[in-house]
């Protein structure tokens, strides 16, 4: 739960937002970032303004068309986001960042313990993706068309 502790450190004084890197966090991920196609034209957009981009919509939630216009379009934000995506480098960059925000505490790189749900649990236990999936989807309707099924309909003729 965000508490008034909790919001303290996650502000970033001296940024545009709170969500932009700092000079010591582009300098840890920038290598990790893919460089351009070979054969292709040159890189035009700020790579490190695409990643402000994508933490501000992490950040924020707000949708990509609500990015501010002094970020990069939203649909090479987007675009970018896509292909980190599939190609894991935002997973690396995350992992990264992770590990160093817990060595700025003090804290061991990966946790030591963990609190799973007893919702977690069960879905983890039965399957997990699957049934949730099939859970959020809606019902099918019958073949009869009035919502009854064939068996109802045949045993009341």
């Amino acid at each position: 739960m965000w508490k008034p502790e909790h919001r303290l450190p996650a502000r970033r004084v001296g940024q545009r937002y709170d969500s932009d890197l700092t000079d010591e966090e582009w300098a840890l991920v920038v290598p990790l970032i893919p460089p351009p196609k070979r054969g292709g034209g040159k890189r035009t957009v700020n790579i490190r303004e695409v990643l402000n981009g994508i933490f501000y919509v992490l950040w924020t939630g707000c949708q990509w068309k609500a990015l501010p216009k002094d970020l990069p379009p939203k649909s090479t934000v987007h675009w970018y986001f896509m292909l980190w995506d599939w190609d894991g480098t935002l997973e690396r960059l995350h992992q990264l960042l992770y590990v160093a925000v817990r060595e700025q505490e003090g804290r061991e790189a990966s946790p030591t313990a963990a609190i799973i749900d007893s919702q977690s649990a069960k879905a983890a236990q039965k399957g997990g993706r699957r049934l949730t999936r099939r859970a959020t989807m809606r019902a099918r309707r019958s073949r009869g068309g009035n919502g009854r099924s064939s068996l109802i309909r045949s045993a009341s003729c």
